[in-house]
């Protein structure tokens, strides 16, 4: 049974799309899959640090027969999603899909299930490097100023995930400065920051990744709450992030971020994110050939009107993983010129035989001279 026959079973009223109606969105997605690679990002960019930060101060293999780039199931699969969503309105919204980037991320969930998630075996870790790029903006003399830094973080997370994990929070440095000033401020905040306690960073010790005392939105009680049904996984995220954000489909996009650059996500789950991913209006293929930390990905945007700004994911389609993410901003803004990004992640993991020994159990307690008084909340 091919697809259009089964999404006819689906809803019997469907009438079948006239051939003028395929031969558009065909050409649609052959355009996209067309073009040339746009022009490549020196060096990483987007939010960045494990979703613990969010609690902090301030984040043999048979492959399948290959068709323009994408496997043959995923365009098959694609079609379904697209004729569900535009025609049907499946799941309560009617949404317009570019083809090339709902194909894009398709084929990413397909990858994810074909490429096993590493093997992390009982007494090891599986470690999630993280660099980071923030946006810091301050008053100075009445004019906004502002500057990026940069940290690298590291994660381990046990093979049980329910045991404990250990989180190595490194200082920032400054990164990118616009204009004489704007350096000036960056240099002073390192500094300071090099003369007190946070000169060496944390390590943090917290069973199930709770942090700070905040349950961790990547424990294994977290994650068994998400649907695996793609259009029910994405109502339960708009339903998760109502009121926040500058629109529904934006808060949706960063919390799919969010999750998957955790590094905790297993390869079924990771996979559902992308197609839900993929209903969400205005997503678009914004760079074929994005460049984070030395990997190239292709970047999946959304364009946020209210603040103009970009949120990117950028996914390598050959494994499915998620290289990095990133927020654009598309004018002039705080001393920011147009088209910077201010934040970004480059994500890698790997396979470990220790994590380091010591540290804070739990974030009972702050190196920093801060005290915990809520879940996830100081008094400094």
């Amino acid at each position: 049974m091919d697809d259009l026959t089964l999404l006819r079973t689906v809803r019997s009223d469907v009438a079948a799309p006239t051939d003028a109606v395929l031969t558009r969105g065909r050409a649609a997605l052959f355009e996209k899959i067309a073009e040339e690679p746009g022009e490549r990002i020196g060096a990483p960019s987007a939010l960045a640090a494990p979703v613990a930060s969010a609690h902090g101060r301030r984040t043999p293999r048979a492959r399948r027969l290959r068709w323009a780039g994408f496997s043959t199931l995923g365009a098959g699969v694609l079609l379904t999603t697209l004729v569900l969503t535009n025609v049907l309105g499946f799941g309560g919204w009617r949404a317009t899909v570019d083809p090339a980037a709902a194909a894009v991320l398709s084929d990413a969930a397909f990858a994810a299930i074909e490429n096993s998630d590493p093997v992390v075996a009982p007494g090891q870790y599986l470690l999630v490097n993280t660099s980071a790029v923030y946006g810091a903006t301050v008053d100075d003399n009445g004019k906004r100023i502002s500057y990026l830094t940069i940290n690298e973080d590291q994660v381990y997370l046990p093979a049980d995930r329910s045991e404990e994990w250990v989180w190595k929070r490194n200082p920032r440095s400054p990164y990118e400065s616009f204009g004489t000033e704007s350096k000036r401020l960056a240099l002073k905040s390192y500094d300071e920051t090099m003369a007190g306690p946070e000169a060496n960073g944390e390590l943090l010790r917290a069973t199930a990744g709770a942090f700070y005392s905040s349950p961790s939105p990547v424990s294994p009680t977290a994650l068994a709450k998400f649907p695996s049904d793609p259009n029910e996984l994405l109502s339960y995220i708009y339903r998760a992030t109502e009121g926040g954000g500058q629109s529904r489909e934006g808060v949706a996009l960063m919390f799919i971020a969010e999750i998957l650059r955790s590094g905790a996500v297993g390869a079924d789950l990771r996979a559902s994110f992308y197609q839900a991913a993929a209903l969400i209006p205005g997503i678009e293929i914004v760079e074929r050939q994005a460049t984070l930390d030395g990997r190239t990905g292709i970047a999946i945007g959304r364009v946020e009107n209210a603040d103009h700004s970009r949120q990117d994911l950028i996914i390598d389609p050959a494994t499915g993983l998620l290289i990095g993410e990133r927020r654009v901003e598309l004018e002039a803004v705080e001393g920011y010129p147009a088209g910077t990004a201010t934040s970004w992640t480059a994500i890698t993991t790997s396979v470990v035989d220790a994590a380091p020994d010591g540290g804070t159990p739990n974030g009972a307690a702050d190196v920093q001279g801060c005290t915990l008084t809520a879940p996830g909340t100081f008094q400094c």
